[in-house]
């Protein structure tokens, strides 16, 4: 080799990687990133998912309770009859739920049921219940909302109703489930797997949230109505 060539010649440790070694190495760090960011974003999510029940110091116009458990309905209906709201809404109840099964939960409360209790048999997932929500508050030109779900769905829902009721204030009641209560979320395979999988949930509402505009309430499916 001669002298003129031993000058230019780069060693090979200071030669830029070939095209597609940078292709994957920017792939990989992309991909650790977004890894990052989700794992990130599952503490975050999880974080917010409430331990405990709350003890609400103010009272509102309204309550809805999106049914799912037994318990969601009895604490809503402690509400009602605390004075917390003036009305209670029941959303997403099957078609052939009448009110009278619902006094079957909590016979002390017949009569309570019966005068301010509105049923909502429209809602079929989180979507249709802040829909079905949405136009029960207008109806009733309500200010304020008392919402009542399990803890764990409380960020998903707090997000649909507050797309389809910004100029409402809402307050989160969640009711934590014997689950949720038995110990650290990480120590339960099923809690963990609940928890992931709300939150794979809550992505994609947000995702859909930000490419779609809100719906109307006309839009809700199936058309529905209080009884």
């Amino acid at each position: 080799m001669s002298v003129a060539e031993s000058q230019t010649t780069e060693p090979a440790a200071l030669r830029p990687p070939p095209p597609r070694r940078w292709l994957r190495l920017v792939m990989t760090l992309t991909v650790a990133v977004a890894l990052s960011a989700f794992a990130g974003g599952f503490v975050w999510f999880v974080s917010r998912v409430p331990t405990s029940e709350v003890m609400l110091d103010r009272n509102a116009d309204g309550i809805v309770v999106l049914t799912g458990g037994a318990s969601r309905i009895a604490d809503a209906i402690d509400l009602l009859a605390l004075g917390r709201g003036k009305r209670l809404l029941i959303s997403g109840v099957h078609r052939a739920t009448n009110s009278g099964e619902i006094t079957h939960l909590v016979p002390e409360y017949h009569q309570l049921i019966a005068c301010c209790v509105d049923l909502g048999h429209a809602a079929v997932n989180t979507v249709g219940n802040a829909l079905e929500t949405k136009r029960w508050v207008r109806e009733r030109g309500f200010r304020s909302l008392i919402v009542v779900t399990s803890s764990y769905h409380m960020p998903r829902t707090m997000a649909e109703l507050a797309r389809q009721l910004p100029d409402v204030d809402l307050i989160p009641f969640p009711v934590v489930t014997d689950r949720m209560r038995a110990g650290p979320w990480w120590a339960s395979g099923p809690t963990a797997r609940l928890l992931f999988s709300e939150y794979l949930k809550y992505i994609v509402a947000q995702v859909r949230m930000r490419l779609a505009p809100a719906s109307a309430p006309t839009d809700l499916a199936g058309g529905g109505g209080y009884a």
